[in-house]
């Protein structure tokens, strides 16, 4: 379940933050003198959130780890609404967007791995709720960008939205899963294969066979295959492979 969402802040100021590099920074008419910026509180606020996760984010973490009065942060940003989006349009474009070239495939997968890579850094996004996306600078260059992947394919421009939506979405639940399984890694003191052995005696004696013989021969081919009972890296590369599949047959019959 998301912790946050952006389009939560006051449109007015959002944006005015958001597109500050165009509009010029916004700068509070009161409190004490300006000591920082608001590009020095975004990174401070990303920064936090990578370590300790967004739950732990507030404006007074933000004011310590930057030497400030709690206070003076809100002479940057006004809230921590107006912040979430900030932050979500900053690793938005942390990647470089490649040039357009290569198959309808090649490209797809470039939409896809800039999301995987972008949650696997900053892990803290897969708590973030976008329905009402921050209508950001960056955000909007890489919306533009991943829509130049299938232009011109003879699809309408509610398909284009979809197929998008479809190739990126799908990205969250492997990655989610990957991050699962790298933090129990990091905490656990025993290893999945020594967690399967300790299992082992009892579910030799309680998975009959002939009740289970599917599962059973499929989770012993996969248990030796992963060392463990997913792969989720492995399951980004095959799911996507066949979403893409699917794209593509589309984009046949449409044409």
């Amino acid at each position: 379940m998301s912790t946050e969402s952006t389009g939560r802040g006051e449109p007015d100021r959002t944006l005015r933050l958001l597109w500050r590099d165009r509009l010029g920074e916004p700068v509070g008419s009161r409190g004490p003198k300006q000591r920082t910026s608001v590009d020095a509180v975004v990174d401070a606020a990303i920064e936090i959130a990578d370590e300790e996760g967004i739950e732990t984010l507030s404006m007074r973490r933000i004011a310590d780890r930057l030497g400030l009065k709690p206070m003076s942060v809100y002479t940057y940003v006004p809230g921590k609404a107006e912040l979430i989006d900030l932050m979500v349009d900053r690793v938005a474009g942390e990647q470089p967007l490649p040039a357009p070239g290569g198959s309808l495939r090649e490209r797809l997968e470039q939409v896809a791995r800039l999301a995987w890579n972008e949650y696997l850094r900053h892990p803290w996004l897969l708590a973030i709720d976008t329905s009402r996306p921050p209508l950001g600078p960056n955000v909007s260059d890489r919306w533009e960008w991943s829509l130049r992947a299938i232009e011109g394919l003879g699809l309408s421009d509610l398909d284009m939205d979809q197929v998008i939506t479809l190739v990126t979405g799908f990205v969250s639940g492997p990655a989610r899963a990957y991050l699962d399984a790298e933090r129990l890694r990091r905490t656990s003191t025993e290893s999945d294969e020594e967690w399967w052995e300790r299992n082992a005696p009892i579910l030799e004696q309680i998975m009959d066979p002939t009740r289970y013989p599917i599962s059973g021969r499929v989770g012993q081919a996969a248990g030796e295959e992963y060392g463990a009972a997913a792969d989720p890296e492995r399951a980004f590369h095959f799911g996507l492979a066949r979403v893409i599949d699917g794209i593509e047959a589309y984009v046949k019959s449409a044409g």
